[in-house]
């Protein structure tokens, strides 16, 4: 399974994040996907998701930090599921000297994407 983590709104207003997988995922009702690099050293401030999505990390790792000050780090080959769409949201910083390349796999906020919360087992 890929390692993933989610990041949602949850009911006081505030982004959290959960660790978990994506496993056995069928993308077919994605309304786009974009590509996208930062270089080294960059940083992102507050802000919630744009929109429902797959950000799907290539090179880079980051360190994203929520609102309360919950923090965890994304390394090449996972995946971020970001639903963060409203509310404190969330920041990123490259963490180390490669740029942060990605691709964002984008869905309609009504389309229930697969997230496997870690040490839950997913049914096959």
């Amino acid at each position: 399974m890929i390692k993933a983590y989610q990041l949602y709104t949850d009911t006081d207003g505030h982004s959290y994040f959960r660790t978990g997988n994506i496993s056995q995922t069928v993308i077919s009702k994605a309304e786009s996907i974009r590509f996208q690099e930062s270089p080294p050293g960059s940083v992102y401030d507050w802000h919630p998701a744009p929109t429902q999505q797959f950000v799907i990390n290539l090179c880079g790792t980051l360190e994203f930090t929520t609102f309360k000050g919950e923090t965890f780090i994304l390394k090449p080959g996972e995946v971020l599921l970001a639903q963060d769409t409203t509310g404190s949201g969330h920041k990123w910083r490259l963490i180390d000297d490669s740029p942060w390349q990605r691709a964002y796999v984008v869905f309609s906020p009504d389309t229930e994407l697969s997230f496997v919360p870690q040490g839950k087992v997913e049914d096959v």
